[in-house]
């Protein structure tokens, strides 16, 4: 197996942090990027080999922050996978109370960062001949939610939350063919529900029965398939949307 250095954004969130604990067990180099840093003593592994840098992913001049700090330490950046998923504090209430103003910093701040992120580390996938972007939409990107899933709780699926997520997709499938002939792998994911402490036994029952067999998906059941595309085994795919949902989006 390569040995990698592979940038992670948001890298304390759920998907984030198993990825990144997952990539430093196979002796990758791994560098955390996140607007909110935790302590990594649960990695338990190669100090040398993670560095995490707090970082505002809808800044521009701290996104070319940590790609320069990235390639002055490690001299290269093999991969980036961009996992952050910054929200308001009221995100994910109904449609009938969404707040303009929540609704454009929700846009900008997953859509938008999402873009520029992709900008500027594909510049320097380019200076270096290569390079591999992931990109992580959701199956409500592919479909509309199944709202009797919800029915008989207080969760609700945004309505801001298909338009990111679709749009995520678009975006892969655009850089793809912009940087085509560029040696570049470019791809994305749409994982199901990720199991938490959050969701209500309701909700996990009504989610499953649209499901082939889990349900709710685990961290660990999503970082495999983003450590497919991280491999050589996963050459000459580019442009595609990766769907890991135990069949929930059938």
């Amino acid at each position: 197996m390569i040995k990698k250095t592979i940038i992670v954004t948001g890298g304390f969130g759920t998907i984030g942090f198993a990825l990144s604990k997952s990539l430093l067990e196979q002796g990758h180099k791994v560098i955390i990027a996140d607007n909110k840093i935790k302590t990594i003593k649960n990695l338990k592994l190669n100090k040398f080999n993670v560095s995490v840098l707090k970082t505002n992913l809808n800044n521009e001049n701290e996104i070319k922050k940590l790609i320069s700090l990235c390639t002055k330490k490690f001299k290269k950046v093999d991969a980036l996978v961009h996992c952050a998923y910054p929200k308001t504090k009221d995100w994910g209430v109904k449609l009938e109370k969404l707040k303009q103003k929540s609704l454009n910093e929700n846009l900008i701040n997953q859509l938008g960062s999402t873009i520029i992120v992709s900008k500027n580390i594909i510049n320097l996938f380019l200076k270096q001949n290569y390079g591999n972007l992931i990109l992580l939409s959701s199956i409500m990107g592919l479909n509309n939610p199944k709202f009797k899933t919800y029915k008989g709780t207080n969760m609700s699926s945004p309505i801001e939350y298909s338009a990111i997520k679709s749009g995520i997709i678009s975006i892969t499938k655009y850089l793809a063919k912009y940087y085509s002939k560029k040696n570049l792998k470019i791809n994305c994911l749409s994982p199901g529900g990720i199991i938490d402490n959050s969701q209500k036994k309701k909700f996990i029952r009504n989610y499953k029965k649209e499901c082939n067999s889990k349900g709710l998906l685990d961290p660990k059941d999503v970082v495999n398939a983003i450590n497919f595309l991280l491999s050589e085994k996963s050459n000459f795919i580019s442009g595609q949307n990766i769907v890991v949902d135990d069949g929930y989006s059938l």
